[in-house]
């Protein structure tokens, strides 16, 4: 049995913060310093870790853990009442293995309670030795894209629906830059044969649309709320430069609003915000190239009087006010609600990439560079660039899932679409619960996705009736097809369950907008709130989804959130339950 353990030292710099409730330690006569306690919690998570890992190599038979697994811990969480959950990527002979992911859960005395798990057999591969060489599986992979331009081959072992494959894990961009059309592809290190081939990136308007809407010849018509403008806040007098500032944005969707920047002479400021771990927005300068440095390699954006943009396109600075803005408020709506310091809760900011390519309409999350891209529009479809609220809301929240539960859209049909279209629906009720915590007045929080983007058909997706968005062709209920149906189309069955959870089945109005949600089986739904919903979910999300999580894994997973927050049983597990049979995902029915 190969055991590898993540050293203090590593705890303290990568996990120290991991933990959504704290963990009780001796009060000290003197206040402690931040260092301190981080490093007090760091050793804590450490022994949680020691347990976890104890734990699951001594419960094999349950974790399907065998003798050449390693497991190595890339979460720590600990609940008000000190239930323990560790989340552990897998080995095999020292090979990353993509869908052997578990989370092992422990009591409050770090005692074995159950785990969850990716996929039920235990990994084994006959060999880690390749046949095919990491060029010619570069080769294949390209070929899968038109024109593609093919990245490293990393070696990896794919593990799924009981079978292990040693693989070469390869990025594919083509040569024109067009993002949308890069994709991940699985080559059989033996074989040769593809296993896997999805996109890079999450993009907010998925492929289907853009075909939809050109083809209708539609082009959208967003409505600007640029609003009044408002005169620049006094900055900081301060001899000592970088210092923190406070600024103004003119934003192209909604009116002004104050900017946290930074101060770096007498008259210059920078568009970072120090307040939420250096959050920051740099100008691409239209580059269509996609490496992981693209960030860093991006202009950063400068301003002599601290106010940002003038509402308008007009203004080359005004899109980056508007992705800042998003990006502030998806950090404070995290930290606010589920005490989550940043993507991956280390208290480090969100970056993004404004003007992005050339006719790009769309937005993404791109996990290479961990950050946002943000296209000007196609110029044809979208004239605008894709700097919406709910647009960065959607695509940080898919950070998120790839920080936790790392939810896998599969070409391959032994795991199917719905754990994409869980990642989807996540990303669509968590930007929700952004417009809601944000509560800008130009822009009111709702259940609808996207309806800043000017379509006919007025939102992109809705959480209430997901079957109104004809455009992705939305589906409300979950049926024996639903393993096969696309993701953003599938995305309708867990964002109507947590509606249906959050507000309740029948008619109503909130914040101006109508909503009429109906049930599967005519049986009413009631509603336990928002604030309670969005607590089981993101339970969920965290602590018992991993990377396979279909529909009915995901009911068993927010049963089991709604149990440790408000105990089996519980009006609000019981609304689980029932919000879940409300759109047909039943125990009988898995």
């Amino acid at each position: 049995m190969s055991v590898k353990l993540i050293s203090k030292l590593a705890v303290a710099i990568a996990i120290a913060t991991a933990t959504t409730a704290s963990i009780s330690v001796p009060a000290l006569a003197v206040p402690e310093s931040a260092a301190v306690s981080n490093a007090k919690a760091a050793l804590a998570h450490s022994a949680i870790i020691e347990a976890a890992h104890a734990a699951a190599f001594a419960h094999s038979a349950q974790t399907g853990l065998g003798a050449k697994s390693e497991l190595v811990a890339s979460d720590v969480m600990v609940d008000a009442n000190g239930k323990q959950h560790v989340r552990f990527s897998q080995s095999f002979r020292g090979i990353p293995v993509e869908g052997g992911d578990i989370v092992v859960h422990l009591d409050s005395a770090s005692r074995f309670l159950g785990v969850t798990r990716a996929t039920p057999a235990t990994v084994s591969v006959p060999t880690v030795t390749a046949k095919l060489t990491s060029d010619q599986a570069r080769t294949k992979a390209a070929a899968r894209v038109s024109h593609g331009v093919a990245g490293a081959a990393k070696l990896i072992v794919q593990h799924l629906d009981g079978k292990s494959v040693l693989a070469y894990r390869i990025d594919v961009v083509p040569s024109d830059g067009v993002i949308d059309n890069a994709r991940t592809v699985l080559i059989d290190a033996s074989s040769g044969a593809v296993l896997d081939s999805t996109p890079v990136t999450d993009g907010f308007i998925s492929p289907r649309v853009h075909e939809k809407l050109r083809a209708a010849g539609e082009r959208a018509t967003p409505t600007t709320a640029a609003g009044d403008k408002v005169a620049s806040r006094s900055a900081s007098q301060a001899a000592d430069f970088p210092t923190a500032a406070t600024g103004t944005g003119n934003t192209i969707f909604s009116g002004s609003i104050t900017l946290n920047t930074t101060q770096t002479g007498t008259n210059s400021f920078t568009l970072v915000d120090s307040t939420r771990g250096n959050t920051e927005i740099r100008d691409g300068r239209h580059t269509s190239s996609v490496t992981s440095t693209i960030f860093d390699t991006s202009g950063v954006l400068n301003d002599a009087d601290n106010v940002w943009g003038n509402g308008s396109t007009t203004d080359n600075t005004t899109p980056a006010v508007d992705a800042q803005y998003g990006l502030a408020s998806t950090y404070d709506f995290y930290k606010s609600t589920f005490n989550r310091s940043g993507i991956n809760n280390d208290g480090v900011g969100s970056h993004g990439v404004v003007h992005f390519s050339t006719n790009y309409g769309n937005a993404a999350w791109y996990d290479g560079c961990h950050c946002m891209l943000y296209g000007d529009g196609d110029g044809r479809t979208f004239t605008k660039p894709l700097v919406q609220l709910d647009v960065t809301g959607h695509e940080l929240t898919h950070g998120v899932v790839s920080a936790t539960a790392k939810l896998q859209t599969s070409s391959n049909p032994s795991i199917g679409n719905e754990p994409g279209a869980l990642n989807e629906s996540l990303a669509d009720i968590f930007a929700s619960g952004v417009e809601f915590t944000t509560a800008n007045p130009l822009n009111p929080g709702n259940y609808l996705v996207g309806e800043q983007l000017g379509l006919a058909q007025t939102f992109l997706r809705r959480l209430d009736h997901p079957s109104l968005d004809k455009l992705e062709g939305a589906i409300d209920y979950w049926s024996t097809t639903t393993p096969r149906t696309e993701v953003h189309a599938g995305s309708g069955v867990s964002s109507h369950a947590f509606y249906l959870l959050a507000e309740g089945s029948g008619s109503k109005t909130i914040n101006g907008v109508t909503y009429d949600s109906a049930t599967f089986d005519g049986q009413p739904v009631t509603g336990i709130g928002r604030d309670a919903a969005l607590a089981i979910f993101y339970q969920a999300l965290t602590r018992y989804m991993v990377s396979t999580t279909n529909f009915h894994a995901a009911r068993t997973a927010t049963l089991n959130a709604a149990a440790d927050l408000y105990g089996t049983g519980s009006t609000e597990y019981n609304a689980v339950d029932r919000a879940w049979a409300a759109v047909n995902v039943t125990a009988s029915n898995g």
